[in-house]
């Protein structure tokens, strides 16, 4: 068994989502490693990590669209507004997805459906640098 560990800089210049399919991908395939699973985790707490469609841009505005009537950034709303009107919902958006992602690698590949792709979903309105870690362990 053998496992290797890399951190991606996934800059973000808006809230939504950040496609990283491409860099995990690469990063996978030159690790060596067959067969395996991967683990895909952001270091943040107003960011997530979603597996999504990939091949119409309107599902993922649709899903900002929704989150942002579930989670509206209202004035008064909430307490914790330290960074801003859009900082606590920031929190609540990550809390209601993932920040950590399991997945299959076969034949040195993550193994996603035809139609599914790893996005950084920032929830922020300003532009960040976002940490994502990703290990492999395999064979």
């Amino acid at each position: 068994m053998r496992q290797s560990q890399t951190v991606l800089d996934v800059p973000t210049s808006h809230a939504g989502l950040h496609d990283i399919t491409g860099e995990v991908a690469r990063w996978v395939a030159g690790q060596g490693i067959g067969q395996g699973l991967l683990t895909v985790f952001i270091r943040h707490t107003s960011a997530s990590l979603v597996i999504q469609e990939n091949a119409d841009p309107t599902v993922l505005a649709d899903l900002e669209a929704h989150f942002r009537r579930l989670v509206p950034e209202q004035p008064g709303l909430y307490r914790h507004d330290t960074e801003g009107p859009d900082d606590m919902p920031a929190h609540i958006r990550t809390a209601l997805t993932q920040v950590s992602l399991g997945i299959p690698v076969r034949d040195g590949r993550p193994v996603l459906g035809t139609w599914q792709g790893i996005y950084v979903w920032e929830h922020r309105a300003t532009p960040h640098r976002r940490q994502v870690v990703l290990h492999l362990l395999g064979e």
